[in-house]
């Protein structure tokens, strides 16, 4: 398989196209590998060595993907940062990371400038896309560089951030890999072949959710090392997404249970008026997804909808959709070389059936949280690490996630699962989105709380509450049901699709101790 890889795919078919951008503009193979070995030579002159980090805070476009095909064949970690956080959080992120270059985009040059300075950062090694005061063009950087092939290549790595939902942000970071960038495409290789999706093929993927998210770059680069056309989408709205499906014949993507639910709020005779049987792959992850959503997106999109459970720090399970048929609601098996355990509070495996914490090893892969040894080890027991989520096996060994520990609510001594009645209130028409969470009860020590986001032309207030509580009591035990819901005019995610729970919970608890 030594003609995998993308650098291999740039030389022998330099003129195929490899990227085409928001606009619409393609780049070829051969004009995406120049670009990028431009910027190899151009942050060496800057002095950086094998093993320094590059940090980026771009939205989707070919730059992202030109940096990062230029850390992985340099022996740099890229950090991707999110473009959505305020200037001290993109500051914190900088100087935690140790960065010794920073390339933004203009669009983003306010916050950025403020990072910048709470950082400490050098102004000479700040670099922006378009023109933006107080950063260096990036043209500066590549002008009168070499587009040749740069000396002494070696893979480099992605060091992401944990989302922060929880705590502040922490960068996930691996050892960098002893071998040939040529070599990495076999780490691909085997994820992708996961999901069945083959080299070349006619390819295309769709990227449409943000790509400092650690799964979507995977998807985009992994892409690119399989001689696949990327298409990337600055802003992802269903029906923009049903047109470049249409447009570019995709046949593979990476969405979150989020976009399956607004494609579905489209029209009938919207959804009817685009093409999608070109697709073959589409995967989601990153949050549970309601069975009756994912039974609508399968009946439309038929069995191309495969699913998988993970995290920055490792993975995971996979689940076909025939399987998903099979047992609905699971996040699917462990991954050929990866190993699930669930365990109780003092670390003793749980049998099959008992919901406990989920821990997870994949192979010999190992990292840790970058100046943080203490989380780093609390995370882990017997070289298997936690995200904190809760779940159980079946007897067939596919594992099921009932909710994340700190969002379990703990009733007169029972444990709730919040993801199982938004599962349920989600297959209401009424509701667009919803989050479950526990606030206060003087005599229980917590009640469950829905907050709605209304669907489109629907009127919160108490007559649509006591619709949705009758709803429960249909489908749910007392104990889960929520005992009142709130309504917002839009639920607090990032573009991805995590919701902030925090935000709705929190204001509750001022004050007060958790009761977990």
């Amino acid at each position: 398989m030594g003609e995998l890889g993308f650098w291999n795919f740039a030389q022998a078919n330099p003129d195929a196209v490899a990227l085409i951008g928001p606009d619409g503009t393609q780049l070829t193979r051969g004009e995406l590998h120049a670009r990028c070995n431009r910027l190899v030579h151009g942050l060496r002159a800057l002095g950086l060595q094998p093993g320094d980090c590059v940090a980026t805070v771009l939205p989707n476009d070919t730059s992202m993907l030109e940096l990062y095909l230029a850390a992985a064949q340099a022996g740099w970690y890229l950090t991707p940062i999110n473009h959505h956080l305020t200037g001290p959080e993109i500051g914190y992120i900088l100087r935690d990371s140790d960065a010794r270059a920073l390339v933004v985009d203009a669009r983003f040059a306010d916050a950025c400038r403020g990072a910048v300075v709470e950082a400490g950062f050098p102004a000479a090694s700040a670099f922006s896309v378009g023109a933006a005061p107080g950063f260096r063009p990036l043209t500066d950087l590549t002008a009168g560089q070499p587009d040749s092939v740069p000396a002494d290549r070696r893979a480099g790595m992605v060091m992401n951030y944990t989302s922060g939902t929880t705590g502040k942000p922490k960068g996930v970071r691996r050892r960098l890999p002893e071998m040939d960038p040529d070599s990495v495409f076999g780490l691909y290789a085997l994820f992708l072949s996961l999901f069945g999706i083959e080299p070349e093929k006619d390819n295309v993927h769709l990227c449409g959710s943000p790509l400092y998210h650690t799964a979507v770059l995977m998807f985009a680069g992994g892409s690119l090392h399989f001689g696949h056309t990327v298409v990337v989408m600055d802003k992802w709205t269903p029906e923009l997404c049903l047109e470049a499906i249409a447009k570019y014949r995709v046949t593979t993507s990476h969405m979150v249970p989020t976009q399956f639910h607004r494609l579905l709020g489209l029209p009938e005779d919207v959804r009817a008026g685009y093409d999608v049987t070109s697709l073959r792959h589409m995967i989601h992850a990153a949050a549970p997804c309601p069975p009756e959503t994912k039974r609508r997106m399968l009946a439309w999109w038929g069995p191309t909808i495969y699913e998988y459970y993970a995290a920055s720090e490792g993975g995971g399970t996979i689940v076909s959709p025939a399987e998903w048929l099979q047992y609905p609601g699971t996040v699917g098996k462990a991954w050929p070389t990866a190993e699930v355990r669930i365990l109780d509070e003092d670390g003793n495996d749980l049998p099959v059936g008992q919901t406990g914490t989920v821990y997870m090893k994949l192979g010999q892969a190992d990292f840790e949280y970058h100046k943080d040894k203490d989380k780093t080890e609390k995370n882990r027991r017997e070289g298997f690490f936690t995200v904190g989520d809760v779940g159980y096996l079946n007897e067939a060994g596919y594992l099921f996630l009932c909710d994340r520990k700190i969002d379990m609510i703990i009733s007169g001594g029972v444990n709730i699962y919040p993801a199982e009645i938004e599962a349920e209130l989600a297959g209401h028409p009424k509701i667009a989105d919803v989050a479950v969470f526990g606030v206060p009860n003087a005599d229980w020590g917590e009640e469950v709380k829905a907050v709605v986001e209304p669907a489109p032309g629907v009127e919160p207030g108490p007559a649509l509450a006591e619709e949705l509580l009758a709803f429960c009591a249909e489908r749910l035990a007392k104990y889960k049901r929520p005992k009142s819901i709130d309504f917002v005019a839009e639920m607090p995610r990032d573009p991805s699709g995590k919701l902030f729970k925090r935000k709705l919970r929190d204001p509750w608890w001022q004050g007060r101790e958790r009761a977990i």
